[in-house]
């Protein structure tokens, strides 16, 4: 039997006429952390006006892995920009104006991007920050607004048009960052880390899960993006990101076309 979906809680709604701007979603272990998570977002323009605050309760025994609980969040979510963001988040000078602006700036850069951040990585070796946190105050890393492969889980924007979701084949609290980039990638959309400051509380910890976890994930990913023949109905193809295998994939194609073109066909009877 498959799990209940996890039950989404509204912590501030929107003022009711247009859907908000923002949805701001947020698994919750703390309540007095995020009450004052929400008190620093309110104080820094999103408001009532412009946002719903959406939460999942795990302040109890049975927690909510972070991959169904996310997209629990996106698909409860209203607003036009899903922002997940850990509930130990403090904005200090930015605030919805900033936001704003950089989001416009990324529509002119990319109409296609999905997801936005404060820190990810750009390539091997090469990581993008713009965050206050226990490693350093005021940390700059990179030419913003960059283009990224992963980002950090700690304050992520979702452009809600781009339906971009966590796998259903994950649980728990790592990756999942990480994870949303992949599948948004995948669907043809990208992920940028912006100029958008805001003090992190917490510096981030490995445990025994964090690593079980990423084991999980690279099989995962290993299985999803493994070399492999896509057969159609009318096309054989080979799906590969090495060249030349794709090249003999495309020769070998060939003669099974033909095959396929010469098969019988059976007719299809249909009862009145």
């Amino acid at each position: 039997m498959s799990a209940p979906e996890p039950r989404v809680l509204t912590a501030a709604a929107h003022a009711e006429g247009i859907a908000p701007r923002y949805s701001i979603g947020t698994l919750v272990t703390r309540p007095d952390d995020y009450a004052q998570m929400r008190e620093s977002f309110a104080a820094h323009g999103f408001g009532a006006d412009t946002c719903e605050f959406l939460y999942l309760d795990n302040s109890g025994p049975d927690q909510c892995g972070a991959y169904r609980g996310i997209n629990a969040l996106i698909n409860a979510a209203r607003g036009r920009y899903v922002i997940l963001c850990h509930q130990d988040v403090r904005l200090i000078d930015d605030g919805v104006n900033v936001l704003d602006e950089c989001l416009r700036d990324l529509d002119a850069r990319d109409p296609n991007w999905a997801l936005a951040g404060n820190a990810g990585g750009v390539a091997p070796g090469r990581l993008a920050i713009r965050i206050t946190d226990p490693h350093g105050a005021d940390r700059r890393s990179g030419e913003l607004p960059a283009r990224v492969m992963s980002l950090d889980e700690n304050f992520m924007v979702v452009k809600r048009s781009a339906r971009v979701g966590c796998s259903v084949d994950l649980d728990g609290f790592h990756f999942y960052g990480a994870d949303l980039c992949l599948n948004a990638d995948v669907a043809g959309h990208s992920a940028w880390v912006i100029d958008f400051h805001l003090h992190h509380l917490s510096s981030g910890a490995k445990s025994a899960d964090f690593f079980n976890l990423e084991k999980a994930f690279r099989a995962k990913w290993s299985r999803a993006l493994r070399p492999r023949w896509m057969q159609t109905t009318c096309s054989l193809a080979r799906l590969s990101g090495f060249g030349p295998d794709r090249e003999v994939g495309r020769l070998a194609a060939r003669p099974f076309a033909g095959l396929l073109r010469r098969l019988p066909r059976r007719a299809v009877s249909r009862k009145a």
